[in-house]
């Protein structure tokens, strides 16, 4: 692991705030290009097996998502003052959930029992099928307050997939200027979530960082040299893997302990935040040696595994 250690001051190296993009939603058609990029990265990869389970599951996302029922979103009214307090208009702590996600998960699961699956997994499938709504409701609150460690790791993607489905399909529907940002800039601006890696962009917005969240995979601009859980301008490290392409670095905050990887697209324009993330767990077991943390979830990451 090599380091660098950066001492431009933020915003310096980023055109002018009036003139960046703030909120960028996912695409309509996010899951299916996140199964494409399982797929190319599962061809060579240790975790292929896995990572070639989560392209099947990244496409059963897609067709619920392109199946979803309509929702009852809030209103202009309650929009604005989300965005007046600085609040997340569709929180993941205290968002009331519609039962149309329990038809998101139904959708999924019916998907996958159609696909090639290892015994277990073809198991987990039938018994989520017939799990009460109750059991369902009590597994995505441990998700959505993080206690991934309380789920079964068997159980784990498929539910968290269902969630993601749902705030993705709110979000789109909400559309960009619905939500504003945020007393806390480390925090998504749609569902409150902390984001999973960071993303530096390329072409038109070059040289730009967006956090990715780990939950609705909208992303929100932060400038560079800041920690994105502590907000600290001072301390902040950068590790590669030697022998990589850096194409994938982390972040870390010596204030805070805390540490966000980074995708560069220049590097690899096809990258994805959830995608490359599972790919590159190596820096994860690194970063956990050296004794830092990271306070954004992968949700097809199970902590016990």
């Amino acid at each position: 692991m090599s380091t660098e250690v950066r001492i431009l001051e933020p915003g310096k190296i980023e055109v002018p705030a009036g003139r960046i993009r703030f909120l960028v939603l996912p695409g309509q058609d996010i899951f299916a290009r996140r199964a494409g990029r399982f797929r190319i990265l599962s061809g060579s990869h240790a975790l292929g097996d896995y990572l070639g389970f989560l392209a099947l599951l990244a496409d059963a996302q897609q067709k619920a998502l392109d199946q979803f029922p309509a929702l009852t979103l809030p209103g202009p009214d309650e929009q604005a003052l989300c965005r007046e307090h600085g609040m997340p208009l569709l929180s993941s702590k205290s968002w009331p959930r519609n039962p149309a996600w329990h038809s998101g998960l139904r959708m999924v699961l019916q998907q996958m029992a159609e696909a090639a699956l290892p015994a277990a997994a073809s198991e987990t499938v039938a018994g989520l099928m017939h799990a009460s709504q109750t059991v369902l409701e009590e597994m995505a609150d441990r998700i959505l307050a993080g206690e991934l460690a309380d789920i079964s790791p068997g159980e784990l993607p498929f539910v968290a997939a269902a969630l993601q489905v749902y705030w993705v399909r709110m979000a789109g529907s909400l559309g960009e200027d619905a939500f504003g940002r945020l007393q806390e800039s480390g925090l998504c601006p749609v569902c409150g979530s902390y984001p999973s890696v960071g993303i530096v962009s390329a072409g038109t917005n070059q040289g730009l960082r967006y956090l990715s969240c780990s939950l609705c995979s909208s992303q929100w601009h932060m400038v560079r040299i800041k920690c994105s859980n502590c907000e600290s301008t001072e301390g902040i490290n950068f590790y590669t893997a030697e022998g990589s392409k850096e194409n994938v670095k982390v972040e870390c905050c010596s204030k805070c302990n805390v540490y966000l990887k980074l995708l560069y697209l220049e590097k690899d324009p096809q990258m994805d935040p959830i995608a490359d993330d599972l790919a590159t767990l190596a820096l994860d077991m690194i970063m956990d040696k050296e004794g830092k943390s990271r306070k954004g979830p992968n949700l097809f990451f199970h902590p016990g595994v």
